[in-house]
């Protein structure tokens, strides 16, 4: 979530090899995966408790799969700071413990209500009740749910109350133009933050993306370029979103369309088919694959059968990063 509307966004995500294989193709379309962001408005203090928006944009979290803390990292007089000056590590700390609140007030109440449940022995309420006793003693010592040690049982438990805390986070820093490629003290400040956690952060700037905005293609290159990055910092943050919610790329290419398609790592081909439409799923009974360095090599579809890089795979095939053949 960045600092802007409560609002979904589509953004492309872009991928060099997607445009490598439609190339080789020559596809007539080339279509990238998209990945929805919900832009929210910054929290502040005492949101957990109704401060600002907070009930309203807490709700708007609850719905996502994982968190972006835009974190401010740099100097400006002319942008004034809610606190008075520029801290990004308290200020991560002012968002973390209104998440942790706001999840310890609804397990507290939700405890109560279960509690109840176990008295009357309800399927479920006892292996919640445990679970919800186990966040808690994490949430009141100011600790994020995602750390209380959740078992797969615990998180099943927990899963309809979709706490604020047990979502996985992002850190973008947010930098001036000239700080992109190597970062500043704010910066390292908040990597070390982060690693304690193990959570990842991205180097963005708002600055670098509203330039970039009216730019072509040709353009956007030359002044990355000249910052000294290969890529803008939203780049970065969808890469860093797929890898922090555990997502994989996909592709098929033919004559037609080359195109990208989402899975999660570790789906078998049935299931990845099953993206593309539900019957491919059901009828799945072997797919054609190449891996995307041996199609690159070979040229073609034709030269990868010739060199036997092309493979049949079965239902237990674990995808990986490959280009699905279209006949």
């Amino acid at each position: 979530m960045t600092k802007l509307q409560a609002l979904p966004k589509k953004i492309l995500v872009p991928d060099e090899r997607l445009e490598k294989l439609a190339s080789l193709a020559k596809s007539e379309k080339t279509i990238h995966e998209m990945i929805e962001y919900v832009d929210i408005a910054g929290l502040v203090r005492g949101a957990s408790k109704g401060e600002g928006l907070g009930n309203q944009f807490l709700g708007n979290i609850r719905n996502v799969d994982a968190i972006v803390h835009v974190i401010r990292c740099f100097d400006d007089d002319d942008v004034t700071h809610v606190d008075g000056s520029v801290d990004p590590v308290r200020d991560i700390e002012t968002i973390s413990l209104e998440l942790i609140f706001a999840d310890a007030d609804q397990c507290t109440k939700r405890l109560k209500k279960v509690e109840r449940e176990v008295v009357g022995q309800v399927k479920g309420a006892k292996e919640e009740k445990q679970a919800l006793e186990k966040v808690l003693v994490a949430l009141e010592e100011g600790t994020p749910a995602r750390a209380a040690g959740l078992s797969e049982q615990d998180l099943e438990a927990l899963k309809t109350l979709s706490l604020l805390s047990l979502k996985p986070v992002i850190y973008a820093a947010n930098v001036a133009e000239d700080d992109l490629a190597e970062g500043n003290d704010y910066v390292k400040a908040v990597q070390g933050y982060a690693a304690e956690a193990g959570d990842q952060v991205v180097v963005v700037s708002a600055q670098v993306e509203a330039e970039l905005k009216g730019l072509d293609a040709e353009e956007r290159a030359d002044y990355l370029e000249s910052l000294g990055v290969k890529e803008s910092g939203c780049g970065s943050l969808v890469q860093a979103t797929y890898r922090t919610l555990g997502l994989r790329t996909y592709f098929t290419c033919g004559p037609k369309e080359s195109r990208a398609w989402t899975i999660h790592e570790g789906w078998k081909a049935p299931k990845a088919a099953g993206v593309i439409h539900t019957d491919f799923e059901k009828g799945f009974i072997k797919a054609a694959t190449v891996s995307y360095n041996d199609f690159v090599e070979c040229g073609s579809e034709e030269a990868a059968k010739e060199k036997g890089k092309l493979r049949i795979e079965g239902k237990d095939y674990v995808v990986q990063i490959l280009a699905i053949l279209e006949s």
